[in-house]
C-alpha cells in the first residue's frame, strides 16, 4: 500500500506524469469540465472532499511553479481564497518561487482546456477553483 498522503491511483499517476509547466485544475463541484480533458472526480457529496483538503494533498505530492485563480474568487469567497494563499505561501518555503496570476472567471474556464486533468471536489463555495502549473524539484 502507498505510504504517502495521496491514495487515489488516477490522481497519483497524473501527478507523476506531469512535466514542467503542465497544468492541473482543482475545482469546486460546479465548474464545467471540458470533455477533452481528463476528469478526476473525487466529489462524494456537498463539501466532501473539500477544496482545501484536496489542495493540501495535491501540494504534498506536486511541485508547483505557478498558480492561476479567477479574480472573482478573492472577491466572492475571501475566506477560502485566503486559506489557499496561506498554503501557497507555505510551499514557497522550499525556496521555489510561485507566481500567482488572476484572470476573469470566463478566461479561467477557457484555460482549463489546457489542463492535463481537472480534479472535481465536493466543494460548494463559489469560485473555489485553482490551476496549478507544475514545477521541477531541482
Amino acid at each position: 500500500m502507498k505510504k504517502s498522503a495521496l491514495l487515489n491511483a488516477q490522481l497519483s499517476y497524473r501527478i507523476a506524469t506531469l512535466g514542467h509547466f503542465d497544468e492541473v485544475t482543482i475545482c469546486d463541484a460546479g465548474l464545467p469540465i471540458p470533455s477533452q480533458v481528463e476528469r478526476i472526480d473525487l466529489a462524494l457529496t456537498h463539501g466532501v472532499p473539500s477544496f482545501i483538503d484536496t489542495v493540501k494533498v495535491i501540494l504534498s505530492e506536486m511541485q508547483i511553479t505557478g498558480v492561476v485563480l479567477a479574480e472573482e474568487f478573492k472577491k466572492i469567497s475571501p475566506d477560502l481564497h485566503l486559506q489557499l494563499l496561506v498554503l501557497i505561501e507555505a510551499e514557497q518555503i522550499t525556496g521555489h518561487q510561485i507566481d500567482i496570476t488572476y484572470i476573469s472567471h470566463e478566461a479561467f474556464k477557457a484555460k482549463t482546456n489546457h489542463s492535463k486533468a481537472v480534479v472535481r471536489t465536493g466543494e460548494c463555495t463559489p469560485y473555489a477553483n485553482v490551476i496549478f502549473q507544475s514545477g521541477v524539484v531541482f
